[in-house]
């Protein structure tokens, strides 16, 4: 019996035998190397030197070009640097400059309100609130900056004829804050807005030419307010609202006071009210006027809105449905004392959006 030691070895010099009997082979029969096959013997040396320094300039004119490549490169970007940090510190300051007239007619508008209240701001919209108090009434004013012109809604319920509260249309729809929009009319136990309505961009009921000095208000699509008395739709139309409602009377046009039928003056004479309008930067400025009831003792009248909305500078400016409509919503907060006791559900508000 084979031991396992000799059965690996035995293996290992069979496996060997080939590799062993090769290299013999090659040790006894390998060929003489001869030196002139494989470098060539009769190369001239001038030739060899010639095409040497050739070389040797060709290489030191590349090193060369290097160097000034490099150099110019160098040279290219420290001027791009330098005029990069040029051109920003030049777009820095025009920026600069360029806001200054919007910020200086911010502080005359703001000089004239007071010391906000609260104060909401995001990349969309900027709200502050002050609150207004002349002696003869008191009420607030919620001046807006739409960042984003989508930061303002019209509320409507898809089913015609329901109503809600401010609070409610800002609390089913997210807002951060809002008041009431347009009149209404009721009717078999229903509550339907008034005239004109638009909501996105479309006539809810079709357009009804101005009557008995009704008008629209709303926003187009480029984020403006616009409004006014429209006796034909293509006059609407041309200003492209996306929304808007309807009520009574227009109280300012182009910074000055528009002329209020007799009839508004006095029905009734004092009242709570809402009424928005815009400056001349397009930003828009709301006021809420209190008032203890709708019996025409309390509240304020359009005159008094009026110059209200003069001194603060305002351009256009509309009266929307006042009384126990007059509602003022912000961060979650009934800001007005509603003259019910209690918000009196509507068929529109303006929302504003954080």
């Amino acid at each position: 019996m084979i031991t396992p030691v000799k059965q690996v070895n035995r293996f290992f010099m069979l496996a060997l035998a080939p590799f062993i009997g090769l290299i013999i082979c090659l040790l006894l029969f390998r060929p003489e190397l001869e030196v002139g096959a494989i470098i060539p013997t009769n190369l001239p040396e001038d030739e060899v030197t010639s095409q040497t320094q050739t070389i040797s300039k060709e290489l030191a004119g590349a090193k060369e070009a290097a160097v000034q490549t490099s150099s110019s490169i160098k040279r290219t970007t420290l001027l791009y640097n330098k005029t990069t940090s040029t051109m920003s510190t030049i777009v820095q300051k025009a920026t600069v400059q360029a806001a200054r007239p919007e910020t200086i007619y911010n502080k005359r508008i703001t000089s004239k309100l007071g010391v906000p209240l609260d104060r909401v701001d995001s990349d969309r919209i900027t709200i502050e609130l002050y609150r207004v108090n002349p002696g003869t009434y008191k009420g607030y004013a919620m001046k807006i900056k739409l960042k984003d012109h989508n930061a303002m809604k019209m509320a409507l319920n898809s089913e015609l004829g329901r109503s809600e509260t401010t609070m409610q249309a800002v609390k089913r729809s997210g807002a951060i804050a809002g008041i009431n929009a347009g009149g209404f009319a009721d009717s078999g136990g229903k509550r339907y807005p008034l005239s004109t309505t638009v909501m996105d961009g479309k006539y809810i009921n079709g357009f009804q030419a101005s009557f008995k000095d009704l008008f629209f208000v709303g926003l187009n699509d480029a984020g403006k307010l616009v409004g006014g008395k429209f006796f034909d739709k293509s006059s609407l139309d041309r200003l492209r609202p996306q929304f808007g409602a309807t009520f009574v009377p227009v109280l300012m046009k182009n910074g000055q006071k528009t002329i209020i039928p007799d009839k508004w003056k006095v029905s009734p004479k004092r009242a709570p009210r809402t009424v928005i309008g815009n400056y001349k930067d397009d930003q828009l400025l709301i006021m809420v006027v209190d008032g203890y009831n709708e019996s025409g003792s309390s509240g304020a009248t359009l005159e008094e809105m009026q110059g209200r909305l003069l001194k603060l500078g305002v351009v256009d400016a509309y009266n929307l449905d006042g009384g126990g409509s007059s509602s003022l919503i912000l961060n979650n907060r009934v800001i007005n004392n509603p003259s019910d006791g209690s918000l009196r559900p509507v068929p529109t508000h303006f929302l504003f959006y954080k």
